[in-house]
């Protein structure tokens, strides 16, 4: 059983063509490109590469880590180089997470071809694999690994290597009397199908087999009544029919036998458990399942700042491929800081910084060819004009052009509107955020409260000398103005908000000044955001793009959060977490507490809302699977714990964890229970970290995965672990227990 097999051997010519290896062009800059033997390895999953000069040295990358091929100049490096390649000749691998693009150049148009094909059939074949493939696929990804010598057999020198690999300290002769029992051929080596037997044995799940001799009449396996009452004694699947029982049996059984006789085995069970059925998250909220036909200022937007930006903020390369990211991503506000440029072409950097340029019509050519990709819904671009009147108006024309029936501008009947428009219908619309000018005035002239002009007050990296002016002018063009849809004004205090603002104006806050307005007026700021779209931003001081934690803005109904993309961590985690349902659509409904204008919504007061209603969450930690290694050393082996994180209104922050499981990376197990009052289960986001726990320094990350509270489903589920970057790192994971009760409360 060697996966892949039959798919390479189907006669695939672009596959042979690949297997057979060619030489490409790797190409970095002008100065910088160079040859390198490109080889797809036999187990058609692994390509291979060696400079010229190499005799055996070759390095890997998986088609698993291939995001994307683009055809042609779809990059920076070789758009830049268009005279010099022609654009048949060229494609770019894209990998998932944080690693950088690979730009490449085939000697001819059809080796080009002959590798983008190749490489997406790959990749489609990969991803349309059952789970059943995929882990036979990772089992023998550890049987070539560990196969040192290539014979196509494993010794067992070799499988205690293997061991180590796999993050697992295993007492020697329990793993030789495992390696005899798979031994069948007694050859003292195994072969691929006996090590498919050992791994089988070694990974044997026995809490899974507990839980299912549990419901099982025959202690063997479940009848379809069995698993009928599974469903819905232990995960709550109150509809959970006797149809029910028997689909998922047809889909996860893998023996015939039992798929006859409406049976489930250890195998099918197994199978079901780990599918988004067995997932901690809702299959039901994967899709869209809000209403996306309420003003935009009803819902959460998942958003970007300095999307230009790859790195940080001082030094770091300005990039269109940071705008491709995020709006793969879902982002649904991009940020486009505007200078002036050489030969009248308008530039997009981080100002008086060091940080790279790039031409603005190349940023907005990116934003038209991928605002849509990932999601229909409205994409706001938020600019930030610091151009001349001349560059406007270049500014103004490439909107125009380049954007053209996409890009919505104001009418009449919206500047004279009582709500803004839904998601809904502005569907493959782009608005944009700016200063505009007043329709009362005759002049150009646009006060500079905003973000800009906070940025410089806080910012202690910047070069620009401060002003004493509180509103300094700018000039602005009536055609840039006139294509303006959101406009940024100046925040004059609630009573203002509540008297004479209009519906499209928005302004924008520093998270410091977030923060001394919600601690302030936290109910004004709550009612504020039912009717107006506020924008949060980081502050200046923050010279090496980190992130604020984004709760407390979404807690008063803050929509545009504005986050560094670029930046991983657990503010992004959050922010992954929360846009994860919903279709991944960049858009979720903010939940009624929040948009209801009659009954103000305190975060710091929870218990004072007339349905105050709060659940008790426990969470039993059983087990983890395959967790990945930090130190790729092979003698190194973790020490897994497991962290849960609740954030949401300020009563209901909580963290607990469990305790470390010594030298056991591969099947740890805790069984241990966590408990959390959720006061506010709306606003609620649940956190799981694993770490490897160090007595002498700070714990490292291994794995994490975010997802909000009203996702959860209750019962026995399996949490599939995300990498730091928020990217899979499959088969990771943490079987638990979720219950989810009325909590009690003393004396009420």
């Amino acid at each position: 059983m060697e996966p892949h097999r039959s798919f390479c051997d189907e006669g695939n010519k672009n596959l042979e063509a690949m297997k057979a290896g060619m030489f490409l062009r790797k190409v970095k800059s002008r100065l910088w490109k160079r040859q390198r033997h490109y080889k797809l390895q036999d187990d058609c999953k692994t390509i291979a590469y060696k400079s010229k000069w190499a005799i055996n040295s070759y390095s890997t990358f998986s088609i698993g880590d291939v995001e994307a091929v683009r055809e042609g100049h779809q990059s920076e490096t070789l758009l830049s180089m268009a005279d010099a390649f022609p654009a048949e000749r060229c494609f770019t691998l894209v990998f998932y997470g944080r690693k950088g693009n690979l730009d490449l150049v085939a000697e001819s148009a059809e080796e080009a071809n002959a590798w983008i094909q190749g490489i997406r059939a790959l990749m489609e074949n990969m991803e349309n694999m059952d789970e059943s493939t995929k882990n036979d696929q990772w089992i023998s990804d550890w049987f070539f690994k560990a196969d040192i010598n290539k014979d196509g057999r494993m010794n067992f020198k070799e499988t205690k290597t293997l061991l180590k690999m796999m993050n697992i300290d295993m007492n020697e002769e329990h793993a030789s009397n495992l390696f005899k029992k798979a031994d069948k051929s007694q050859s003292e080596t195994l072969e691929h199908e006996e090590f498919v037997e050992f791994y089988k044995t070694l990974t044997e799940r026995k809490e899974v087999l507990e839980l299912l001799q549990e419901y099982s009449s025959d202690g063997q396996c479940l009848s379809q009544c069995d698993l009928e009452e599974f469903l819905r004694e232990e995960q709550l699947e109150g509809e959970s029919s006797y149809e029910h029982a028997l689909q998922l049996i047809d889909q996860y059984e893998p023996s015939d036998t039992a798929k006859m006789n409406h049976c489930m085995s250890i195998d099918g069970f197994l199978m079901y458990m780990t599918s988004p059925e067995g997932s901690i998250f809702n299959p039901e909220h994967q899709g869209l399942y809000q209403d996306m036909n309420l003003p935009l200022s009803h819902y959460y937007i998942s958003s970007s700042h300095n999307t230009y930006l790859m790195e940080d903020q001082l030094k770091g390369p300005s990039s269109v491929e940071a705008y491709i990211q995020a709006l793969k991503r879902g982002c649904r506000c991009v940020e486009v800081d505007c200078w002036n440029g050489s030969n009248g072409e308008p530039v997009v950097y981080h100002g008086h910084t060091f940080t790279s340029k790039i031409l603005f019509k190349d940023v907005i050519a990116t934003i038209a060819k991928f605002a849509f990709k990932a999601s229909e819904y409205p994409l706001i671009i938020s600019i930030e004009n610091h151009c001349s009147i001349e560059q406007q108006e270049v500014m103004a024309q490439y909107f125009r052009d380049i954007l053209g029936d996409m890009l919505l501008t104001t009418t009449e009947k919206d500047r004279t509107a009582s709500e803004l428009p839904s998601p809904e219908a502005l569907r493959m619309k782009i608005l944009l955020k700016g200063k505009k000018i007043e329709f009362e005035s005759l002049t150009g002239e646009v006060s500079d409260e905003d973000e800009a002009a906070e940025m410089d007050k806080d910012n202690a990296a910047t070069e620009t000398p401060p002003t004493d002016e509180k509103n300094s002018k700018q000039n602005l063009c009536k055609e840039l103005s006139d294509l303006v849809f959101c406009k940024s004004v100046h925040f004059d205090g609630f009573d203002h908000s509540s008297n004479s603002s209009k519906p499209y104006e928005i302004s924008s806050f520093s998270e410091s000044k977030i923060r001394k307005y919600s601690k302030e007026a936290g109910r004004d700021f709550v009612l504020h955001n039912t009717r107006q779209l506020t924008r949060v931003y980081p502050s200046g001081m923050r010279t090496d793009s980190s992130n604020y934690c984004p709760q407390d803005m979404w807690n008063i109904g803050c929509q545009i959060v504005a986050l560094n993309f670029q930046t991983a961590g657990m503010e992004m985690d959050l922010n992954d977490g929360l846009f994860s349902q919903n279709s991944h659509c960049g858009y979720c409904l903010k939940p009624e507490i929040l948009r209801n204008r009659e009954r103000c919504f305190d975060p710091d007061n929870p218990n004072s809302r007339d349905d105050y209603h709060p659940l008790q969450l426990s969470i039993k930690i059983i087990s983890g699977q395959q967790l990945p290694k930090v130190n790729k050393k092979e003698w190194s082996i973790i020490d897994p714990l497991v962290k849960v994180e609740i954030y949401g209104v300020p009563s209901d922050q909580a963290k607990q964890e469990t305790e470390y499981i010594e030298n056991n990376g591969f099947n740890p197990c805790w069984n241990e229970t966590l408990q959390f009052p959720i006061h506010t289960p709306e606003l609620a986001l649940v956190r799981f970290v694993v770490e490897d726990y160090d007595k002498t320094s700070r714990n490292d990350f291994i794995g994490q995965y975010t997802l909000p509270f009203t996702s959860i489903q209750p019962g026995y589920r399996h949490v599939h672990l995300l990498s730091k970057d928020g990217t899979s790192i499959c088969p990771s994971s943490l079987f638990v227990h979720i219950k989810i009760t009325e909590l009690v409360i003393s004396g009420v």
